[in-house]
């Protein structure tokens, strides 16, 4: 995995960890313990975000070699033996 994708995942843990925390509020109620553990939660986001703006930047992939088009028609002998889309074969008649 990238270095990107890492961090992405760590931060879906993260997203993750502050539901499971929220959930576990509404069962044991906001004591001190809850509080605590959301402080937590929430200085790991923060420290996530802070080591996500001083990550490099990933590197573009290289870009493929540019091919050049002519502007010349093309030999009308390519397209024998097609079909003319959206009219039919050539010599048929519709129905």
């Amino acid at each position: 995995m990238s270095l990107h994708d890492e961090l992405t995942a760590a931060q879906r843990c993260l997203d993750d960890l502050a539901r499971c925390v929220s959930r576990l509020e509404t069962h044991l109620g906001n004591g001190l313990e809850i509080r605590r553990v959301r402080s937590d939660a929430a200085h790991l986001k923060e420290s996530l975000a802070l080591l996500g703006a001083t990550a490099p930047r990933p590197t573009s992939e290289p870009r493929p070699e540019m091919v050049t088009i002519s502007d010349q028609p093309y030999d009308p002998g390519l397209w024998t033996d097609v079909d003319d889309e959206g009219l039919g074969a050539r010599g048929r008649h519709a129905p």
